[in-house]
């Protein structure tokens, strides 16, 4: 809108206005000779030696508010840039940056000052002008702090023929090296974490905000004769202590050396002391990026699995990554449950967006996935909680998932689709397919109840879970992505090994290489993506046939008896002699609640696994409840029996029947066989 120039008088202290653009003659004079002590822009920005903005219409224009930018030279600032704004508010980040880079380059200029004589080089002028573009340019788009100090070697440390760079930061009263170039690491070390007060040349740059060129060894000894033992260490011979300023503070120090005594001129001095300013303030921007992101990712590893249980029945391995611009943290998330009977929930899901509020909504959407599959609840069931918990979370949240349930006995999966990619299955063979099923909506659009599709895995399978962030993009849509990720495991040796794992840890091994490799190729640039993406790969492993033994019983009191004869023969060919006593009163106890309170068919299932799990089956709905038995009741102990007895207990429900199940813990290998490997 407007715009003034003043220079300030080094001997009085006062700004005179040399300059003035879309101003009347009558307002620019009313700040044509300011006092540095008085409360205006201009002054108030020479004093702190940074940018500030007052709002208001000061000079009665018709601006928002004031932006002034010191204009800094060797010693301090020679004059200060004022802009009048006619936007809404304060002046964003870019245009920050903006006003900074011209504050500098006017600043860095002699000839671009106004009322100054011009320079003698004009051709090193347009030079500097365009090393000022280009490092303003690198540092707009330097994102963390180690961007800033790479924009700053690559453009600064070149003209000045330096060869060693140190950033350091103030944390607590003391100085932290951020980034470097050229120097040793056991000197880095030995300067990290040091306090300002023991290194009194740190101390008087920061303490003055002025700059301080030291031409070589002997000047530095002669100026902090106290540091000499960090002299003698140092590999460099000439310095230019540069203080960072930032939001009108101090944040740091970079430190441009020479391996050679050298000596800096006027011009030099004024050049690096404008870019110094310049960079403080994409460092400070650079700071709070890397403060941000870091709790980013504490947030998101603290909602994901910190690592996937093995599990009898399932090994597996999983990548998240987040969106690569903007926010890196996201609502995409996967999960591996297990469940009675060696059955494993798989899971992977997609709040809709990405960003905190998502992450913080997947946060609670696997929670009480998991709170529900706890319940053992079938997968179309349980995405009706789910639908309802979705629901009211507010008319704009949405989220796809996939649960499935892996029974390793029975050698099925069942499923449920929410919006979601369909699940990948690779066959022991090595062929690769996707079934073929429409998914209901997403949770939160749709209506109960939900389809529940079924697969048969035989041993050894795979399945490959991912949310639409891996396979879909701006030029292929989700088919064509499933598509290329069905290839990509076609053709991939890991996946060769993984069905060839001699053990678990193997296994894992091969897993982890193999997501390495889908994502490698599904997202060869993952930092220029627009979307979060998860990757889950599971191997299904079926129990062997022989640690699983059922009977059927009668719907009689012999029940009870049979079920003990069945246990005794069956652990002894187990070599489980140790659990007969107490399995034995485990299953009288079930199978006699059965007889007693609820009815046939009966079925009573052993699996031996990592513990020996009992399990009786029975025609009825009925749940059952601890009760608390009096000291005169008759009855009424018999599941705290079995709740005391067991390390776990539970029941599920099928479509007309139910199960009660147990699990005691194995005793150690070497009291009892160990359990079979041979596959069904």
């Amino acid at each position: 809108m407007a715009a003034l120039a003043h220079r300030r008088d080094s001997a009085t202290g006062r700004l005179r206005l040399v300059a003035a653009s879309g101003l009347a003659a009558a307002s620019a004079q009313i700040w044509a000779d300011l006092r540095e002590e008085q409360d205006v822009a201009p002054a108030c920005a020479v004093r702190r030696g940074a940018l500030i903005w007052v709002g208001g219409d000061s000079l009665g224009i018709g601006a928002v508010g004031t932006a002034a930018v010191p204009l800094l030279g060797a010693d301090g600032p020679v004059g200060v840039l004022s802009v009048f704004t006619a936007g809404v508010g304060e002046p964003d980040e870019v245009q920050q940056s903006f006003l900074y880079a011209v504050a500098a380059w006017v600043g860095g200029c002699p000839d671009g000052v106004p009322g100054t004589p011009p320079g003698p080089d004009s051709t090193a002028g347009r030079e500097r002008a365009v090393r000022m573009g280009r490092l303003t340019a690198a540092l707009a788009e330097a994102a963390t702090t180690q961007d800033v100090v790479r924009a700053f070697a690559d453009h600064v440390m070149p003209p000045f023929a330096a060869d060693g760079l140190v950033f350091e930061v103030v944390e607590r009263g003391r100085l932290y090296v951020v980034g470097s170039a050229g120097y040793p690491s056991e000197f880095i070390r030995m300067i990290d974490a040091m306090p300002i007060a023991a290194n009194t040349t740190v101390h008087d740059v920061m303490q003055t905000r002025t700059p301080r060129f030291v031409e070589s060894k002997a000047e530095f000894d002669r100026l902090y004769p106290t540091m000499d033992h960090l002299n003698e260490r140092s590999p460099k011979q000439a310095w230019a202590f540069l203080p960072l300023i930032a939001s009108g503070r101090a944040i740091g120090l970079c430190v441009v050396s020479f391996s050679q005594p050298r000596t800096f001129s006027d011009e030099q001095r004024t050049w690096l002391t404008a870019l110094s300013s310049l960079v403080g303030q994409a460092l400070e921007r650079a700071r709070l990026y890397d403060v941000e992101h870091a709790r980013a990712q504490e947030l998101q590893r603290g909602l994901l699995p910190r690592t996937l249980p093995r599990l009898p029945a399932a090994s597996a391995a999983a990548r998240y990554l987040p969106a690569g611009r903007g926010e890196e943290v996201g609502g995409d998330w996967y999960d591996l449950i297990p469940l009675s009977a060696d059955r494993v929930a798989i899971v992977i899901g997609d709040v809709m967006g990405h960003g905190i509020t998502e992450a913080a909504t997947m946060g609670r959407l696997r929670t009480a996935v998991r709170t529900l599959a706890d319940l053992d609840m079938p997968p179309d069931e349980l995405f009706s909680r789910l639908n309802d918990l979705v629901s009211d979370l507010g008319e704009d949240s949405y989220a796809t998932c996939l649960y499935a349930v892996f029974d390793p006995v029975a050698h099925t999966c069942s499923y449920t689709l929410a919006g979601h990619p369909p699940p990948v299955v690779v066959h022991p063979d090595g062929s690769v397919h996707s079934p073929d099923v429409v998914p209901d909506p997403p949770l939160g659009a749709a209506v109960p109840p939900f389809d529940t599709h079924q697969l048969h895995l035989p041993a050894e399978s795979m399945l490959v879970l991912c949310t639409d962030g891996l396979v879909e993009s701006s030029t292929r849509d989700v088919d064509q992505g499933l598509a290329e990720l069905r290839h990509i495991l076609a053709d991939s040796q890991d996946l060769t090994a993984c069905l060839e794992a001699a053990d678990q840890d193997e296994d894992v091994r091969c897993l982890e290489h193999l997501c390495d490799t889908v994502v490698s190729a599904l997202l060869p640039d993952s930092g220029q993506t627009n979307d979060d993406a998860a990757l889950l790969i599971v191997h299904a492993r079926s129990t062997p046939v022989g640690d699983v033994a059922s009977c059927d019983l009668p719907e009689d009191p012999r029940a009870a008896g049979q079920a003990r004869e069945f246990v005794r023969e069956q652990l002894a060919v187990w070599g489980l002699d140790d659990l007969v006593i107490t399995t034995e009163l485990l299953v009288s106890e079930l199978v006699g609640n059965v007889v007693r309170h609820a009815k046939g068919p009966i079925c009573l299932r052993l699996l031996r696994s990592r513990s020996l799990i009992c399990e009786v089956y029975d025609g009825s709905l009925t749940t059952p409840r601890i009760r608390h038995a009096t000291y005169t009741d008759e009855g009424g102990r018999g599941l705290q029996l079995i709740a005391a007895l067991s390390r776990r207990w539970g029941a599920r429900y099928l479509h007309d029947s139910k199960c009660i199940w147990t699990e005691q813990d194995l005793p150690h290998p070497a009291a009892s066989g160990e359990p079979s490997t041979d596959q069904q």
